[in-house]
């Protein structure tokens, strides 16, 4: 049995129905006997909608204001994500970054992580519950809610991963393999076979 951290973007989470099939995923692993940790991103598309309404309200939205606004993507996903898991029959508890205690500097809207405390999550992982963790969120020492920037659920994952010390980090999703560069924007993009 392996303590396994799982994360999922915006696409896995995209919709209900994605979300259920994420937690039936989940549920095969926490069967098997593992000990579960999910980092979720916000619905696809769902970071840029937040953004935009921000910015229909101010044309230079303040960043503090606005890792308070951008961070509520996470928190759906993870919500939702916990009823899907419940359904199922399975103990599953939510974090935000700052529940969890991703202690970051006060950069809003590229912040670095800091600090990790896991006590949190290995309560809840030793008391057989699934724990579902924020992405892309953290706080600041004053308790400010911070972001960290485009790829950052993908940071969480793996510093959440480091942190509590898992035996994996598995990152899913939804492209074919890794590529030179971004093909959507570098349609000469090529994928590679093997990486060191």
């Amino acid at each position: 049995m392996a303590l396994i951290v799982q994360k999922y973007g915006g696409t896995s989470v995209g919709n209900p129905e994605r979300i259920k099939n994420v937690a039936k995923r989940v549920a095969k692993f926490h069967a098997q006997g593992h000990k579960m940790v999910i980092v979720l991103s916000a619905m696809s598309g769902e970071t840029n909608r937040l953004i935009a309404l921000a910015k229909e309200v101010s044309a230079s939205p303040n960043p503090r204001e606005l890792d308070v606004v951008i961070s509520t993507g996470e928190q759906v996903t993870i919500g939702l994500l916990c009823m899907a898991l419940q359904e199922l029959g399975i103990n599953a508890r939510s974090y935000t970054g700052g529940q969890v205690r991703i202690l970051t500097d006060d950069a809003f809207t590229k912040a670095r992580i800091l600090d990790i405390d896991g006590d949190n999550i290995r309560r809840d992982l030793d008391a057989g519950a699934v724990v579902v963790v924020a992405g892309f969120q953290g706080v600041d020492e004053a308790g400010n809610i911070t972001t960290l920037g485009r790829g950052g659920s993908d940071t969480t994952g793996v510093a959440l991963a480091a942190a509590i010390k898992a035996d994996e980090c598995q990152i899913y999703t939804d492209v074919d393999g890794v590529y030179t560069t971004d093909p959507r924007v570098v349609p000469e993009a090529r994928k590679l076979d093997t990486i060191t």
